[in-house]
């Protein structure tokens, strides 16, 4: 794999956007599961464009500020000291998206609470890269697919949902892409990405079936 090719995937497959991936093909191939499926297209549609701006565009847009006034260096955000604040952006961003569809859009709260969990997972696990990247340079993108497949893996387990089964096959070729590209990139060693897999994926997996 070549650095362009690996840099791409890194982008495509950004942390803070697989949150969008992943409630994109739950709510159009398995929308029973988080209590959507009374809900037509263009309402699906709404809710995950409302958790686009809120996941990825709001703290996307705040680290660009935090890059053109020099409190980041690179938005590739290589440096482990420098990995903090944008980290606190994204944890807050996702705790105002978990009182918005939790709480604050009654509707939605009471119609699919399980948003709002799926939220708090992912939440967990940006709360864990968060804390070990004060001394140590985990995986955030590895954290983000192992969650992905954490929770596709479980639901696909518990409900046999063949759309799914599809989804979590192609999810863990595309892992393996992402992952090799990020040691392409020398942005990780493995144990960094082991551990971030690691973490993203028992979060999600605890969730699941604990409150799926």
């Amino acid at each position: 794999m070549n650095k362009r090719i690996a840099t791409i995937l890194s982008v495509v497959f950004h942390p803070l956007i697989i949150t969008t991936y992943l409630f994109g093909l739950l709510f159009f191939t398995a929308p029973a599961l988080l209590g959507v499926d009374a809900l037509g297209t263009p309402a699906l549609l709404s809710i995950l464009l409302l958790l686009f701006l809120n996941t990825f565009i709001a703290p996307t847009v705040i680290i660009l500020y935090m890059y053109r006034f020099g409190k980041i260096s690179s938005l590739h955000i290589d440096n482990l000291s420098e990995r903090r604040q944008p980290y606190l952006v994204a944890i807050v961003t996702y705790a105002v998206a978990i009182y918005l569809f939790g709480w604050q859009l009654q509707p939605i709260a009471n119609l699919a609470p399980q948003i709002a969990l799926l939220l708090a997972s992912v939440t967990v696990s940006l709360v864990v890269v968060a804390l070990v990247s004060l001394f140590w340079k985990i995986s955030a993108h590895a954290t983000g697919m192992g969650g992905f497949i954490g929770m596709i893996g479980s639901l696909q387990t518990s409900y046999d949902e063949p759309a799914l089964f599809i989804a979590l096959i192609l999810s863990i070729i595309l892992t393996g892409w992402l992952l090799s590209a990020r040691l392409q990139l020398n942005a990780h060693n493995s144990l960094q990405i082991l551990a971030g897999f690691l973490n993203g994926l028992v979060i999600a997996v605890v969730t699941a079936y604990l409150f799926f």
